[in-house]
């Protein structure tokens, strides 16, 4: 009995370690692979997108100067006869040193400028540029000076609550609660905000054009801009679920209608009420 009790722990020790032995070669083989992998890796792809990194770092550069450099070439052939030469300014114009890409954005995207005559305030036009033309534009003003210009990403990724509240506070004694505009003092107007783009809206928040203040981040943060942009859009593409929207004048436009329509319908009513009899 000892000897087989002896023979079974003999077996069973060696089964144990051929089992050890199977899966401490198991890690091996998955550790020569790992191993294998990396050194391909490191032979072939690493380089390969070291080098595309250093390539599109090394173009970067490039690609702006030219974007620099078309932006020259359309304001030496569209804007220089008012602002100069050098963007010092003139006679027809004021100097854009330092004013920045967002002023660029505003005027331009929204067609007031080129400007076609000399009025009291500019007015929207179909632009005359497209955007890619734009922003070369912008990117020459800004290489000359500095200034605000749009931040990256969505600028209508912002709370549309507090958009809301920030547009009725800091905008609508202006362009009324519905962005419909409205008159200011000396021949000027605050214009309707419905046909603006998402760029020119946050653009003439830190441009400030006309009558408007110019708002920087520590009055109105990027968050608190995107809000108002997203508001100001929201207004432009939202429907009118009572029906025609009477200009979004609120009161004034709805009282009219009551006076006018109403009452003289009324009006006519009594009239042929009393025929009859």
């Amino acid at each position: 009995m000892t000897t087989r009790r002896t023979s079974e722990q003999g077996t069973s020790v060696q089964k144990t370690a051929l089992r050890r032995r199977k899966r401490a070669s198991s890690y091996g083989v998955v550790l020569m692979a790992l191993a294998a992998l990396g050194a391909v890796y490191a032979v072939l792809l690493a380089p390969q997108s070291l080098a595309q990194e250093q390539e599109q770092e090394q173009q970067e550069p490039a690609n702006q100067s030219m974007q620099v450099e078309e932006g020259r070439q359309l304001y030496l052939n569209g804007c220089s006869t008012c602002h100069g030469l050098d963007l010092q300014g003139g006679a027809g114009g004021p100097s854009l040193i330092g004013v920045g890409a967002s002023a660029v954005v505003f005027q331009v995207e929204s067609g007031r400028m080129p400007l076609h005559a000399g009025v009291q305030q500019a007015p929207r036009k179909k632009p005359r540029y497209s955007i890619e033309e734009i922003d070369a534009l912008a990117a020459y003003i800004q290489a000359n000076g500095g200034g605000p210009q749009l931040p990256e990403g969505d600028l209508t990724d912002g709370d549309l609550q507090l958009g809301g509240a920030l547009f009725r506070t800091n905008c609508a004694s202006c362009h009324n609660f519905a962005g419909s505009g409205g008159a200011l003092t000396y021949g000027k107007y605050a214009p309707e905000l419905t046909p603006a783009s998402a760029r020119v809206v946050y653009s003439a928040m830190q441009h400030g054009p006309e009558s408007m203040p110019r708002y920087s981040d520590a009055q109105l943060t990027e968050e608190e801009k995107k809000a108002i942009t997203r508001y100001v859009r929201f207004l432009a593409e939202s429907g009118d679920v009572g029906g025609a929207d009477l200009g979004r004048y609120g009161p004034i436009s709805e009282g009219l209608v009551v006076w006018v329509v109403g009452i003289t319908a009324l009006v006519g009513l009594t009239l042929w009420i009393g025929a009859r009899s």
